[in-house]
């Protein structure tokens, strides 16, 4: 009779200490996790914070003599587009994608010279001799690298243009044009003029 006691006690400890035993490593687990989820959390706001910091304000007198038709100003290094009204009374800043390489970035003052909604897109022929596989035309639609709108700059090849890659914005991942969310090149479309002066830095 102490015998069966004795064994459904120690059965009882045994049980009660390995369930602790077992408990342990997903205690740990579970402290290891939350101190990586503070480092994780502590390394997305300092880096939110830097990307808030580069993604300022600005105001237009630096970059132009006056806002005739509205101006544009692509920060390539920021990855920010910037506009104002030709009465200063509406200003705009939204995310960018930017050229992938320097070599594929154009700086300077340049004009929109067309809007275009439901583009057509046509690979250069820099674009075609790199990628050969690349279509010649995309139609309008959700396969076509300018989104829903385009404005067309009086570089050739140069645009201000819509993507359907989200992916894309804040990135340098473009062939050399600039790229905003849908919405965004729908309301900047909306607002600019041919004409619009245009300056990327």
């Amino acid at each position: 009779m102490s015998d069966t006691k004795f064994s459904l006690s120690s059965r009882r400890t045994f049980l009660a200490g390995s369930a602790a035993m077992l408990a342990s490593p997903a205690l740990a687990q579970s402290s290891l996790q939350s101190e990586a989820t503070t480092e994780l959390e502590k390394d997305l706001t300092e880096s939110v914070r830097r990307n808030v910091s580069s993604f300022r304000t600005l105001d237009w007198q630096p970059y132009f003599s006056n806002t005739n038709k509205g101006a544009i100003l692509v920060d390539i290094d920021s990855r920010a587009v910037h506009f104002w009204s030709e009465d200063q009374s509406i200003y705009k800043l939204y995310p960018s994608s930017v050229p992938l390489t320097e070599d594929l970035t154009r700086r300077g003052r340049t004009s929109v010279t067309q809007k275009v909604v439901g583009p057509t897109w046509r690979p250069t022929p820099s674009m075609l001799k790199r990628n050969p596989e690349w279509p010649a035309v995309i139609g309008p639609g959700p396969d076509n690298p300018l989104g829903t709108h385009a404005l067309y700059l009086s570089w050739t090849y140069y645009r201000i243009h819509g993507t359907h890659d989200t992916r894309k914005i804040g990135r340098r991942s473009s062939n050399g044009c600039i790229g905003l969310y849908n919405e965004h090149i729908a309301e900047l479309f909306g607002m600019t003029q041919v004409g619009t002066q245009v300056l990327l830095i």
